[in-house]
């Protein structure tokens, strides 16, 4: 399975493992990780059967203003940023994410941030075959839950679990 890390992580898969299916056919990410997973499979050439979506990003319906907003706290206090928004992607649990910090680029936030999920290229995955599944938890502090929610839910197999937040754990 090929895996890619959320923003400021490294090595967090192990948080996910109830989630993920172990194949050489399966592709997963978590937060950012989950947009470039699906940017993944969208250009792969090769069979991918599964593409698991964890808490994916989802900031399109975002202001303008919060982008920036969020490069200028990113640029101010790369560490202060990354500890706020690993606690926010915590909550509710008392989770320490510390041992998985690997602190982002503004570029990869920018990137993150600006991301615009497009239902024709999902529908051209799916159309190939490939399943979809998205994980997105109630409690998530980092993104807008209902309007991904609204998002994926009519284009693939979503999952809104109840009492977790960020990372799908309470």
């Amino acid at each position: 399975m090929k895996y890619f890390n959320g923003f400021s992580l490294q090595k967090e898969k192990e948080l996910f493992l109830p989630y993920l299916t172990q194949s050489a056919y399966c592709v997963a990410g978590f937060s950012y990780g989950a947009q470039q997973a699906f940017e993944y499979v969208y250009h792969a050439t090769e069979r991918i059967d599964r593409l698991i979506l964890l808490s994916p990003a989802f900031f399109q319906t975002e202001k303008p203003s919060f982008i920036r907003t969020q490069l200028r706290y990113f640029e101010a206090g790369q560490e202060a940023y990354v500890k706020q928004f690993l606690s926010n992607a915590a909550y509710p649990s008392n989770l320490d994410l510390s041992n998985y910090v690997n602190v982002g680029t503004k570029e990869e936030l920018e990137a993150l941030l600006t991301y615009t999920w497009d239902s024709k290229k999902i529908q051209e995955v799916l159309d190939r075959g490939t399943t979809i599944e998205v994980f997105l938890g109630e409690y998530d502090k980092i993104i807008d839950v209902q309007n991904a929610f609204n998002f994926f839910a009519p284009l693939t197999t979503t999952y809104f679990m109840k009492r977790v937040g960020h990372v799908l754990q309470n």
